[in-house]
């Protein structure tokens, strides 16, 4: 029996254990070359790490690269856009009760939180994932293009929360865009003082939601 080409063995053809299989296999091969290219972009950069030099860390084809990624790129953003998700779902499970601002800092919260006490790979990948991208311009700004796009996820949250309709009440989106402002500020300061722990950038949004509150206070 000889394996496809990417790089993965053909398993029986029908049943939902093989289902089960394939998939977890699947996710595998896509969390291997996660690894290894945040290992090299890490390294030696991203821009000077090759999709050649990815797959042969595996070693897999360039094939099974682009089965589960479009480009480079790709392979970082698609971790943030499970974080982004994440997010909208810690802020839909927040008390009906809660305010906004406090909602949307409390489901912050909660994500970083999951993946401290998560396992170590995750804790690790997210490390790596905050240092590629801080060191990294062009993957800066897209992943706050990736952000701009799923504030609009979270402004319709805290609309149905509230009762409001976002096309007439400018309330939400100001308050995500406070919300939005204040987690940059948080994370360009642990990215300054090269901070990647997910629990300690936790912390730090901890301070930052007392420094907003205090500013707005003293400062308006």
């Amino acid at each position: 029996m000889t394996a496809d080409a990417a790089g993965e063995p053909p398993g029986p053809a029908h049943g939902p254990s093989a289902g089960g299989v394939r998939e977890r296999k699947k996710q595998r091969t896509r969390m291997a070359l996660i690894d290894a290219a945040l290992e090299l972009f890490v390294r030696n950069g991203y821009e000077e790490t090759t999709i050649d030099e990815i797959v042969a860390a595996l070693p897999v084809s360039q094939r099974t690269f682009f089965r589960y990624f479009a480009s480079k790129e790709d392979v970082v953003l698609s971790q943030v856009t499970e974080r982004y998700r994440a997010m909208e779902e810690a802020l839909a499970a927040r008390p009906a009760g809660e305010r906004p601002f406090t909602a949307l800092f409390e489901a912050l919260r909660t994500v970083l939180q999951r993946i401290a006490t998560g396992e170590e790979a995750d804790v690790a990948r997210f490390r790596r994932i905050r240092q590629v991208i801080e060191a990294t311009p062009p993957l800066l700004a897209a992943e706050l293009t990736g952000y701009a796009a799923s504030e609009g996820a979270l402004v319709a949250e805290i609309a149905r929360r509230e009762g409001v309709d976002p096309d007439r009440d400018l309330r939400p989106r100001l308050v995500v865009a406070l919300f939005t402002a204040a987690t940059r500020v948080g994370f360009e300061e642990c990215s300054r003082r090269a901070i990647w722990d997910p629990g300690t950038i936790a912390a730090r949004v901890d301070e930052t939601v007392a420094l907003v509150d205090a500013t707005v206070r003293d400062w308006t």
